[in-house]
């Protein structure tokens, strides 16, 4: 087929989305918000990277990983915002930088 879609692009695509994330996570670290969804970004390469390879080899396996990590996904996206609810209802802001009373 001359249409599909080669592994490599999909790698790369996924390369490029991980470096994104990272440089989100590096750039701004002042908003919680923003590190949440750079961490979601991040575990969306990681799962088209399992998508992929999943293809390419035949094997379902990978769209299984894919699921659970969505799940987890899911579960910690819920938990983040609710903490973060709270904590802006105490505290009036959610710069990281203001909320250093969490420190042990």
């Amino acid at each position: 087929m001359a249409n599909e879609i080669a592994l490599s692009h999909y790698l790369i695509l996924g390369a490029i989305l991980f470096g994104l994330s990272i440089a989100g996570i590096f750039i701004n670290r002042k908003n919680v918000i923003i590190l949440l969804m750079a961490i979601e970004l991040m575990l969306l390469a990681v799962n088209m990277n399992f998508i992929a390879f999943a293809r390419y080899l035949g094997d379902s396996a990978g769209q299984v990983f894919v699921f659970f990590i969505l799940t987890v996904a899911a579960a910690e996206s819920a938990i983040g915002l609710a903490i973060l609810v709270v904590l802006f209802r105490n505290k009036r802001t959610i710069n990281v930088d203001d909320l250093n009373q969490m420190k042990g």
